[in-house]
């Protein structure tokens, strides 16, 4: 949101429409200007006034000022490529064609120095300071030249000397004027600019905010008419078409409670469908303006969001207990299995006894691993993104996964795409994440009897955005049980917590990317991340909500 539009050096095409109209306007005045020089030049020869000592220099100063200030009209949207230049070429004509003329019509001498008064107050308002000054200085001495020249053929000398200082004074004061009113006038017109930018972008985030709100959003007026609404409430309503606009027609119920709340004042808050296969939702109104029905705002809370924020809200608080919890079973457990490994060193168990003790460490470990999930759901840590290659992170995951991992006859490998694959992400959180997926799909994604293949892919998706997918040749898994693998505590596994991939699925939200369940096609499981690309331009504003 620049502020050039109203520096006078800037282009045209960033020209304020004001600076504009002055340059017409001085071009119209001088064109106005050059037709009474010619007509007081070429007047009849029946008048014997204005006397023209050398009409020759008059008639010739007249005709060739008139050419160039129609000259200077024709063009004027050209001359804004160099206004500067252009308008003290165009006032040093001025002057030049003033002082011959008042030389050549001495009559008329007063009048035509008024008229320059025009031209230098007009060139103020358009030019620097100090070129300002110089064309008022130039047009002083341009006067008073004239007159001292005028001395030995004059007896009212003195009096045209005094005129014509009297004069000189007020080319500087109107330029000196104008000047200042010149920059407070573009001042104010880029403020109001800019003003005007600053509403018409506020106007754009409002605009988007509102289209991208889960809350349903539309206006109805008085005649039951939808005259907006948000692409929330559109699809809550049934994605009714552009030319469904009766709110009877496309949402009845709705259409029933919004005449019961202007007949009886009563809101009925019981939840409702407005459309086969849409979530139910509570609706609430309001008047634009107090008393007024005229125009009715309708919002359309979805009861799936009010579920799922109770669910949040349910997650968290059992976190923190569970997270209690975790922190007083933790050393009575550590205490347990340091006892455990201290049996184990006797020489006097049996193997009946060792396996005892190898099962209590088993079990000790297994609790561990529970106890460790909880504290971690508890914990929440905020995301640090940075800008990652993620083909160069793929394989250098790859690479510390073989040396930390015993992976026997299973493979793990690195698959890149050959273009560059650039994601903002946490590396400690995805680091998680995909060990995570990595060690569910070498665990679980195996044929009976046969190694786990698992590959580790990023790519960028067809539409731009860059992924990482975790793919397994294994079995897959069931479209029920699929449905419900990111929940909490929900497991197949008889030693499993279920909070494995609800975690991952939490930290992948928390660097605003999504994590999905993909079915391979021939078998197999696909662990999908869609990631958040870097910042390469500026996002141009959204276009308006729908209406």
């Amino acid at each position: 949101m620049s502020s050039t539009a109203a520096h006078p050096a800037a282009g045209p095409s960033h020209r304020p429409d004001s600076t504009r109209h002055e340059l017409w306007f001085a071009h119209v005045f001088r064109v106005a200007q050059a037709l009474v020089y010619t007509g007081l030049a070429f007047r009849p020869g029946s008048m014997d006034w204005p006397a023209l000592p050398q009409p020759t220099l008059s008639r010739f100063v007249a005709l060739a000022f008139l050419t160039f200030a129609l000259f200077a009209l024709w063009r004027t949207r050209a001359w804004m490529h160099r206004l500067t230049l252009n308008v003290a070429l165009a006032v040093t004509v001025d002057i030049l064609a003033a002082v011959v003329q008042v030389a050549a019509m001495h009559d008329v001498r007063i009048g035509i120095a008024m008229m320059l008064v025009v031209n230098i107050a007009v060139s103020a308002l358009m030019l620097p300071l100090r070129l300002s000054m110089f064309f008022a200085a130039m047009a002083t001495i341009g006067m008073l030249g004239q007159t001292f020249v005028a001395l030995s053929t004059t007896v009212e000398s003195d009096r045209e000397l005094l005129e014509s200082g009297l004069f000189g004074l007020a080319y500087f004061a109107t330029a000196s004027l104008c000047y200042v009113l010149g920059r407070q006038m573009r001042a104010s017109e880029a403020l109001a600019e800019q003003r005007g930018l600053d509403l018409a972008n506020l106007s754009q985030v409002n605009e988007l905010i509102i289209r991208r709100m889960k809350t349903g959003v539309l206006v109805v007026d008085e005649a039951n008419r939808i005259h907006q609404l948000n692409e929330s409430a559109w699809m809550l309503m049934g994605n009714p078409t552009a030319e469904q606009r009766d709110l009877g027609t496309v949402a009845p119920e709705l259409s029933r409670r919004l005449y019961h709340w202007r007949t009886s004042g009563k809101l009925d808050e019981s939840a409702t469908a407005l459309a086969d296969g849409v979530p139910e939702v509570i609706p609430r109104f309001t008047r634009l303006a107090p008393h007024d029905d005229s125009h009715v705002l309708i919002f359309l809370d979805d009861t799936s969001l009010l579920s799922r924020r109770a669910e949040e809200l349910t997650l968290s608080s059992l976190g923190r207990l569970s997270a209690s919890i975790a922190h007083e079973i933790r050393n009575p457990l550590a205490a347990i299995r340091y006892s455990a490994q201290l049996l184990a060193e006797s020489t006097d168990l049996n193997d009946t006894d060792l396996r005892m003790v190898e099962i209590i460490n088993n079990h000790c470990v297994r609790l561990n691993e529970i106890i460790e999930n909880i504290l971690q759901l508890s914990r929440r840590e905020r995301s640090r993104p940075e800008t990652l290659d993620l083909g160069q992170w793929a394989q250098n995951f790859v690479v510390e996964y073989r040396q930390g991992n015993d992976l026997g006859n299973d493979v793990l490998r690195a698959v890149t795409s050959a273009d560059a694959v650039t994601a903002v992400a946490d590396p400690q959180h995805l680091q998680q994440v995909i060990w995570n997926l990595v060690q569910n799909a070498l665990r679980y994604g195996r044929m009976p009897n046969e190694p786990a293949r698992v590959m580790l892919v990023a790519r960028n998706a067809e539409h731009g955005l860059p992924i990482i997918e975790v793919i397994d040749r294994g079995p897959g898994i069931p479209p029920k049980v699929a449905a419900q693998i990111f929940e909490p505590f929900f497991t197949t596994h008889e030693y499993g917590t279920g909070l494995g991939l609800y975690l991952a699925r939490q930290m992948s939200e928390a660097n605003q990317a999504a994590l999905e369940y993909v079915r391979v096609a021939g078998g197999g499981s696909c662990f999908r991340i869609t990631l958040t690309p870097p910042a390469r331009h500026p996002v141009p504003a959204a276009a308006a909500a729908r209406t």
